[in-house]
């Protein structure tokens, strides 16, 4: 399925419906007054939140979107109906920023959350609306007014509790495949994962964790080269990293380096974003050169590296475990 995280689209509400210039004509009623009705409210345009799309791909095959017109008032000061809400759905975490100036108008964080973002216009009046003590029979009736027009970018941050960062190739969608039951593209070539996934990871008998693979990160992401800051974004909403490094002998950079090159890139794009928990984690650690390699990152770091295999299993659950405890603790 294509993967969309950003788009832009014009919004209408819907046209207020007319108001009616009318008479009451009745066989029994010698005297009939103005008896027009008002028209009904346009629709408006809403954006609903919901966990049951995770991209912006089908909103964003659409440049505008037209919610229903209120309906003409009727005679006997009937009442035009109201035009229906024309419901857009998008991901949660979806950012809602003013086309023209940019500023955030809302944050969808929650499933269920909605926000209306172009209100449909009023209805017109009637001339029985008119009718006053000296005025008995006006003639006039209002149009309704029109819906406003809004241009609205919409950008998606994904939110997931632990996000996978690494250089290309750093096992971070083999990770999330071992553990759950994404399947994110897996090959030996740099930038296999060109957009985010997403999968659930059992941790224990009763709890469970929401990680984010996360495209692979190169030196000088956080000024738009590789995958860029588009991709940063997304490890905004995590609430702990978790940093794989490589270091098997099929890896292209020193483990040393390759993590100093993600952790600048993190302190560059956010200061904020470096402070998080973060678990530095060797990856494809299979053998003893692999434990080696792992234990010079160690020391280099001056601090604990826990060793994974995708493959074998190892320190899998141990680091899923402990990642989860790190969540709970920035929860509370």
């Amino acid at each position: 399925m294509d993967f969309r995280d950003e788009c832009e689209i014009e919004v209408v509400g819907g046209k207020g419906g007319d108001g009616l210039s009318s008479f009451r004509r009745e066989k029994y009623v010698p005297k009939g007054g103005p008896d027009g009705g008002d028209g009904g409210d346009g629709g408006g345009v809403v954006l609903v939140a919901t966990d049951r799309v995770s991209s912006l791909v089908r909103v964003g095959r659409k440049p505008r979107y037209s919610a229903p017109k209120g309906g003409p008032g009727g005679p006997r000061k009937r009442h035009g109906h109201r035009g229906e809400d024309l419901e857009i759905e998008v991901p949660v975490g979806t950012q809602v920023l003013d086309g023209e100036r940019g500023h955030l108008l809302r944050d969808l964080v929650s499933d269920g959350e909605r926000v209306v973002i172009a209100e449909g216009g009023k209805g017109g009046h009637g001339n029985a609306h008119f009718v006053t003590a000296v005025r008995q029979a006006p003639r006039e009736a209002e149009p309704g007014a029109e819906g406003e027009v809004r241009k609205v970018r919409l950008e998606l941050k994904l939110y997931a509790d632990v996000g996978l960062v690494g250089l290309p190739n750093a096992g971070k969608s083999t990770l999330l495949s071992a553990v759950s039951a994404a399947r994110p593209k897996i090959a030996g070539y740099p930038f296999t994962t060109l957009h985010p996934q997403v999968g659930i990871a059992e941790v224990g008998d009763y709890d469970t964790l929401v990680l984010a693979d996360l495209p692979g990160l190169i030196e000088g992401a956080a000024e738009g080269h590789g995958l860029g800051h588009r991709f940063l974004k997304h490890v905004e909403r995590c609430r702990v990293l978790l940093h794989l490094v490589d270091v098997s002998d099929g890896a292209d950079t020193d483990p040393v380096e390759a993590l100093e090159v993600i952790a600048a890139e993190l302190l560059r794009y956010s200061p904020e974003l470096a402070r998080r928990p973060r678990l530095v984690v060797a990856s494809k650690c299979e053998d003893d050169a692999a434990e080696e390699r792992a234990t010079e990152l160690e020391t280099g770091l001056a601090t604990s590296v826990r060793r994974v295999s995708s493959h074998t299993g190892r320190g899998v659950k141990e680091v899923l475990a402990e990642a989860r405890e790190l969540v709970r603790e920035s929860r509370d």
